[in-house]
């Protein structure tokens, strides 16, 4: 029976971008273009990957402010500049030029906590349309339950209200259930909602090291989370 220290566990919740799937090179890559369109400099990918978390709003306003654009000296538009972002890395998945791709031992750990009997949801500020097609284009989504985009609780990380969301749809307490993530939103969101949390140090963490986090634990790869959850080897933070 899958546990976290001695209390059994019937549901795992999952951040995506920086934990499951490394996504930077293709949200750099659809930023830039959008950013061209309007005659602003590209960012590198390290820069634009040390901006991820929070959902796409915030994606602009963080490369704007990196711009200066947002200081008013540029005339900018966010709403199209963020519309033309999300035509970008749409058009991406669209026409298979994505770079995204699993983190090792991802699959092999959705898989395992699945036939395990786990029930398994993903939360994530992505749009929920874009982040259900990744994952099935990548072959992790036969092995979810259910998938929380922004917005769909009204609220994104580090709310709590996505995962307790998350929760509901899989009919589990969050007193039953694990969140997994590799950033500052994913353990503030959990702290808030009553779920304990641990984390994998390679993400995005708005470029803080993620192993400052305080979560419960670390793994380094999920490909040790099923034994982590039905071992002894679960050791607090």
């Amino acid at each position: 029976m899958p546990s976290w220290l001695g209390a059994p566990l019937r549901g795992v919740l999952f951040d995506l971008d920086g934990t499951l799937l490394d996504t930077a090179e293709d949200i750099a890559d659809a930023l830039n273009r959008a950013l061209a369109e309007i005659n602003l400099a590209s960012l590198a990918t390290e820069d634009v990957r040390n901006m991820i978390g929070g959902g796409a709003p915030v994606l602009v306003d963080r490369a704007l402010a990196r711009l200066g654009a947002a200081a008013g000296a540029v005339s900018v538009d966010k709403a199209k500049l963020l519309h033309r972002f999300d035509f970008h890395y749409e058009r991406a998945h669209r026409l298979k030029l994505s770079s995204s791709r699993p983190y090792p031992g991802a699959a092999e750990a959705l898989r395992e906590l699945h036939e395990l009997g786990l029930k398994i949801a993903v939360v994530t500020n992505k749009g929920r349309p874009m982040a259900v097609e990744l994952l099935d284009e990548l072959g992790l989504g036969k092995w979810l339950d259910f998938v929380v985009g922004g917005g769909c609780s009204g609220h994104r990380k580090p709310r709590p209200e996505p995962l307790l969301f998350a929760c509901a749809a899989l009919q589990v307490n969050p007193s039953e259930t694990l969140m997994v993530g590799d950033s500052i939103n994913d353990v503030t969101a959990a702290r808030a909602a009553g779920i304990p949390v641990i984390c994998v140090p390679y993400g995005y963490n708005e470029g803080v090291n993620s192993r400052e986090l305080k979560c419960d634990a670390f793994i380094e790869s999920l490909a040790e989370l099923p034994n982590f959850l039905s071992g002894a080897t679960q050791n607090s933070n």
